[in-house]
């Protein structure tokens, strides 16, 4: 089985483009559903080696069981996503005779209303920022782009200089699944970006590994996900709002305020790359003053 869950794992790399981040997810999940094989009995030849075609429906629902008491919806849910692409694909290049998880349903995600920031928040996030070296010009730099652009975190990494064009004022965006799009960026955004080039050519000479990486840090590197992370968590703490947020939240934040201010549903589904318009739907949120303004104005009998 190990060397199935290696082609299939090539071939979400090389046919599907799929992500680093869930290239890996996917290898975990599938191995612990071989050590689940191997610790139970289930379908081992009589050299202790799990047998594929031996696979079916009910020791699929026996792994499902064993995980689902400890995880959440969305974990089980990831799971059982790896193991239905995993078996479709051995089905598809007939390496099994048939799919044992076909009859077995996703279950129901809970759906809980991501968080964001209010406009206060945001200027106070973006005007408190304490500029005392090179670092902090990057995440003024950073947190801008953020909230200008509403891009991921693993897009705003992958920035390169040649993804900026600065005098239509736009930025190249390489999404999931390798998809490109053009996003539009604004003044303020465009401006921290040139203050923070000057820092970029004093401070680091080297372009990462042979790239025009835009955001470093503090060794040259390109910065992680997780380190954009980390500085965001740092700069709400400084500034002193309370509210826990990830740099997703932020892309949260940029598509609320964009609705609220009466941008197009369709127009920012474009700039935050989603391929279903109900994706975008949860990333907005209108208050209920805004609600109610619109009652007002549009329903005949209010």
């Amino acid at each position: 089985m190990n060397e199935l869950i290696k082609r299939f794992i090539d071939h979400l790399r090389d046919q599907r483009n799929l992500s680093s981040h869930t290239l890996r997810n996917y290898l975990s999940d599938l191995n612990q559903f071989q050590q689940f094989l191997r610790d139970s009995d289930f379908c081992l030849d009589e050299n202790g080696n799990i047998d594929e075609q031996r696979l079916d429906i009910h020791i699929v629902r026996a792994y499902l069981a064993s995980i689902n008491k400890h995880r959440k919806k969305s974990s089980v849910g990831r799971k059982l996503a790896a193991l239905k692409g995993f078996f479709k694909y051995l089905a598809a290049t007939g390496q099994i005779a048939t799919n044992p998880i076909l009859l077995i349903q996703t279950p129901k995600q809970d759906k809980p209303l991501p968080s964001f920031l209010s406009v206060d928040d945001v200027f106070q996030l973006l005007g408190n920022i304490a500029i005392k070296g090179s670092l902090d010009v990057r995440d003024r730099a950073m947190l801008e782009v953020f909230y200008s652009t509403g891009i991921r975190a693993s897009e705003l990494v992958g920035l390169n200089w040649s993804d900026i064009d600065f005098q239509l004022g736009i930025i190249r965006v390489i999404g999931k699944g390798s998809k490109e799009r053009v996003v539009p960026i604004g003044t303020i955004a465009m401006q921290a970006l040139q203050d923070y080039s000057l820092e970029h050519k004093k401070n680091w000479n080297l372009p990462c590994k042979g790239e025009n990486a835009v955001f470093l840090n503090r060794r040259g590197k390109r910065m992680t996900t997780r380190s954009v992370g980390r500085s965001v968590e740092k700069h709400l703490k400084a500034c002193g709002i309370p509210v826990h947020i990830a740099p997703h939240g932020l892309r949260h934040t940029f598509a609320t305020h964009l609705l609220n201010s009466g941008a197009d549903l369709r127009v920012i589904q474009e700039m935050l790359g989603h391929a279903s318009l109900s994706t975008t739907q949860h990333y907005t949120h209108l208050n209920l003053d805004q609600l109610t303004a619109v009652y007002d104005k549009a329903h005949p009998r209010a």
